[in-house]
């Protein structure tokens, strides 16, 4: 009975000792490996625009049952986000105001989720626009559109595949941004 006891006490003592014992470690989010950022022109067949695309990006028609002829999707896999272009040719001014109108509501319909929104206003000689950020627990977190004002309108819009999470998107986030900025800045229309 006293070598039961005496192995009990034993094993007993033995379980509680600091080796055994784990600490978890703290929450942190994935190491994110960034591409090198290298461009190529793209041309849209058709659709009378093109851009600088990068490398890690991939340009699909989109795949909405409703989506026009010139509506593109640059999906950017690496990251789980997808930026959704949609081209209009312009048909006259009442056709010019109900596309800035459309934009305008598509932006501001995250209004109640938005901590902010900012209007960056795009002024170039062959176009003007607006490039809008959103910040906060708003689906999307970046538009765009950009038009001549006479024939061509292109609107754009950063969304990703999951329910985002402002602190672990940041730096994915600010690296698309900066592709969205490129897009906008190399984009020319065709003639």
């Amino acid at each position: 009975m006293r070598i039961i006891i005496i192995l009990f006490c034993l094993i007993f003592l033995s379980a509680c000792t600091q080796e055994n014992q784990t600490t978890p470690r703290p929450r942190g989010f994935q190491r994110i490996e960034y591409p090198k950022k290298e461009y190529s022109r793209f041309y849209l067949r058709d659709c009378n625009y093109s851009f600088a695309l990068p490398t890690y990006g991939s340009v699909m028609a989109d795949p909405y049952p409703a989506a026009e002829e010139c509506w593109y999707n640059i999906y950017y896999k690496p990251f789980g986000a997808t930026l959704h272009l949609s081209y209009r040719t312009i048909k006259n001014r009442t056709d010019l105001f109900t596309l800035l109108n459309d934009s305008r509501e598509m932006v501001f319909k995250h209004v109640m989720r938005a901590d902010q929104i900012i209007e960056n206003y795009i002024n170039k000689p062959a176009y003007h626009g607006i490039y809008y950020e959103l910040d906060g627990s708003t689906a999307t977190n970046a538009q765009f559109y950009v038009t001549d004002s006479t024939q061509h309108f292109l609107r754009g819009s950063l969304y990703f595949n999951t329910k985002t999470n402002q602190d672990s998107i940041a730096p994915v986030l600010a690296f698309l941004k900066a592709d969205m900025l490129h897009l906008i800045e190399t984009l020319e229309w065709e003639k």
